[in-house]
């Protein structure tokens, strides 16, 4: 469910047209829509209601601060992967009891600030991770909550590069070692074993794999209280899919609440849940437009302004995502088989290959659904190309919540050597 449908033969965001933001702001840009994501976290919190529960939006799929602020309105904790996202969450006004840390890299720098900020959680990914934190946390005089993540060797399917779960991944402890590891942290200081961890991957639309993964958490839970472990929390990560494509039925939240109900059964715990696409992903569309239209050795290619730098999911997963002129077309329209490309130059700067569109020509705009996630985000200045902007759209208004930099801007962090300056 989302916002973003033709009305009067415009598509619209909301009650915005999409080519009134396109007129201002400019394209390539970003559109989120308020109501889709106070939906999406409504709709998980409302299938959860009864539970004790952590909504921590994980900032990695969609980090706009005004997306975070959005979010922190309707309740939201945050999952961060970085001391950049940390410090995103805070500002964004995400209260620090309510941030859980992740990832398998965390700097001393990083460590040491999310102490100091007095975070929920850290889910800890190795044994000199532990040992770090143990260090700095005891030199600190704070004591760090932590859950360690265990790695279920489940398969969740879908993509080898968001799949997160098997031995051959970097994430996590084998789950073999668990054991060792909760002893471990009991005799370090400055840590505290409070929970369990697991996320075996990204967009999971069969939910099939997570109760696998999940089945084998609770026992683990059960097993460590057994030892004497206050065990009070079970962080079940992210990874609910969405539908990218009309015809795509991904299992929604009430079945997977119904399901972790079911698996957790006769054990009082609290939930962390980490969303982040299934919030984010079909809140936000792309917007470009068509520079050329080019006729060669019998295909198509319609030539955007916007590239592989915008939007990496096609050239990174070989994501689809349905692309939508922002004028409707006639519904007997003839349909044209194109290739839609940017302007990089990559042979992989490639955003749809034979697909079935309406006729496109020079100066048209259409728009890239399901960008929400894993979208901006992943954005780089690769070719010197400015980032694009991003914008949200709340009822008949919106506002800009990253402006595109000026070429200038670009350049300001950069210099040439002073041997080379004093030569000038």
């Amino acid at each position: 469910m989302h916002h973003f449908h033709y009305r009067d033969g415009r598509l619209h965001c909301e009650d915005v047209p999409l080519d009134t933001i396109a007129d201002q702001v400019g394209t390539p840009c970003y559109v989120y829509s308020t109501a889709t994501l106070t939906r999406h976290y409504n709709v998980l919190a409302d299938a959860f209601d009864g539970s004790k529960y952590l909504i921590a939006y994980s900032v990695k799929a969609c980090g706009n601060i005004g997306v975070a602020k959005t979010l922190a309105g309707l309740g939201a904790g945050a999952d961060v992967v970085s001391g950049g996202e940390l410090y995103k969450a805070l500002h964004a006004g995400i209260p620090a009891s309510r941030i859980v840390f992740s990832g398998v890299g965390k700097t001393r720098d990083e460590l040491k600030m999310a102490l100091d900020a007095g975070i929920h959680q850290f889910n800890v990914e190795s044994l000199p991770e532990m040992e770090r934190l143990s260090q700095i946390a005891a030199d600190m005089g704070k004591v760090a909550p932590v859950a360690f993540r265990v790695n279920p060797h489940v398969d969740a399917g879908g993509h080898a590069n968001i799949s997160t779960g098997g031995a051959e991944h970097k994430f996590g402890i084998a789950w073999h070692e668990a054991g060792t590891f909760y002893q471990r942290a009991r005799d370090l200081p400055g840590i505290d074993p409070v929970g369990v961890d697991v996320h075996i991957g990204s967009q999971i639309t069969d939910i099939s794999p997570m109760r696998i993964a999940f089945e084998k958490v609770v026992t683990l839970v059960k097993q460590l209280r057994a030892e004497g472990f206050a065990i009070s929390r079970m962080d079940l990560g992210g990874g609910l899919g969405i539908p990218y494509k009309p015809t795509d039925n991904p299992d929604t939240p009430a079945q997977y609440a119904q399901m972790i109900r079911e698996v957790k059964q006769g054990v009082d715990i609290e939930l962390i849940l980490e969303p982040g696409r299934m919030i984010a992903g079909n809140a936000g569309v792309m917007l470009a437009t068509v520079e050329y239209v080019k006729h060669r050795d019998g295909r198509s290619f319609v030539i955007l302004d916007s590239g592989m730098n915008d939007l990496m999911r096609p050239a990174l997963y070989d994501a689809h995502h349905e692309i939508l002129p922002l004028a409707e077309a006639d519904s007997d329209t003839p349909l044209e088989t194109v290739d839609i490309v940017g302007p990089v130059c990559e042979s992989t700067d490639r955003f749809a290959k034979a697909r079935s569109m309406p006729p496109l020509k020079q100066d048209d705009r259409i728009a890239f659904m399901s960008a929400g996630a894993y979208g901006a985000v992943l954005s780089s200045q690769y070719n010197a190309r400015p980032i694009a902007a991003e914008v949200i759209v709340n009822g008949d208004v919106f506002d800009v919540i990253r402006r595109r930099p000026t070429y200038e801007e670009i350049v300001a962090l950069e210099s040439a050597p002073h041997w080379l300056t004093q030569q000038e």
